[in-house]
């Protein structure tokens, strides 16, 4: 077995570990930055990181109402701008903590006024040292070099950083071990599609809102362990011109949730139908299931705002399964290492 196969099985533990273990210090957090009364987040990251946070932009900016900004770490590394941040919230996401650019940019940030947060599964490193608060994912190492378990437990941390900003928003985490497990339970499913993807060379991976940023992170996947072009797209964004791509047979796969997207998705699944395209959908909603052509179903009780963990979990399982069915080695891509240091 692979250590990535490995790894992407102790999500449970480790959401019920980092809840645990991070839910004390979020709470006095919470309550130093409400008085602080932060009128912007900035949240700065590199790879799965970056894809986590597209997530936490949506999760913070709906739950708690405070405009979140993606940000360029070149405005800082490379062009030396200077920010007024005296009432912004910067996050770094590094699961390492040794991304040098993301670093900089934090360190930078502290400068120009704004407290800072590091997000890391690695106690000691040099996000630690730059950042006025740290939260950490209680994954144990992650020795595989395409990040799963640290990724799930980046979106976790947004799901708490988001109930400590807003504590009327309450986002219930109690049953998210239970669907991750569930997830897991999907792998004999995926491990049969994944045969019918081995010779896959390029697909289109989409999704919308809470599940955008798991767009991206399935198609970094997919680039990292098979060596599939893999692009990735807002499913709205999708069918304004890179629709044009897709022919006969052309691999879609879709993170299709129940709730507020279903509609786009399901037109989308529409006219890919129409094309002869081949859809593959993770989702919780029985009509996109129909309407696509293959699909992996976890239950319709799971709201939309939980969904992108326990959907990430079979996207993650697709690429380690198809990955192998390639005769490739999940744990040791090409011209790849572990932690990547950028300025």
């Amino acid at each position: 077995m692979s250590t990535m196969l490995r790894e992407i099985r102790q999500q449970p533990e480790m959401i019920e570990k980092t809840i645990r273990g991070e839910s004390a210090k979020l709470k006095k957090l919470g309550s130093f930055l409400r008085d602080r009364d932060v009128d912007l987040i900035v949240l700065v990251a590199r790879g799965s990181s970056d894809n986590a946070a597209i997530f936490g932009r949506y999760l913070l900016e709906i739950v708690c109402g405070i405009p979140v900004s993606l940000c360029a770490p070149s405005v800082y590394t490379l062009y030396k701008a200077k920010l007024d941040l005296k009432r912004a919230l910067v996050v770094g996401i590094s699961q390492s903590g040794e991304g040098t650019d993301v670093n900089k940019v934090v360190e930078q940030a502290r400068k120009y006024g704004a407290f800072t947060l590091g997000i890391t599964n690695s106690s000691g490193s040099p996000i630690t040292e730059v950042s006025d608060e740290t939260l950490l994912i209680h994954a144990g190492k992650e020795r595989s070099v395409a990040a799963t378990k640290t990724y799930s437990g980046q979106l976790l941390h947004f799901y708490l950083l988001a109930n400590a900003l807003n504590p009327g928003a309450s986002i219930s985490l109690e049953k998210l071990p239970e669907y991750a497990s569930t997830a897991l339970g999907l792998e004999p499913s995926v491990a049969e599609l994944a045969g019918r993807y081995a010779f896959m060379e390029n697909c289109v991976v989409v999704g919308r809102g809470f599940n955008y940023g798991n767009a991206f992170e399935l198609a970094l996947k997919l680039m990292e362990t098979c060596y599939v072009v893999a692009e990735r797209f807002s499913t709205a964004d999708f069918q304004h011109g890179p629709l044009a791509v897709v022919e006969r047979r052309f691999p879609v796969i879709l993170f299709g949730a129940k709730g507020a997207t279903r509609r786009t998705d399901l037109e989308m699944l529409g006219r890919l139908k129409d094309l002869n395209a081949d859809s593959l959908s993770i989702t919780n909603d029985r009509t996109i299931a129909r309407a696509s052509s293959r699909s992996l179903i976890l239950g319709s009780e799971i709201e939309e705002m939980l969904t992108p963990i326990p959907f990430m979990i079979p996207a993650q399982l697709l690429a380690a399964h198809v990955s192998r069915e390639k005769g490739l080695d999940p744990d040791s891509p090409r011209s790849l290492s572990k932690i990547t240091r950028t300025i």
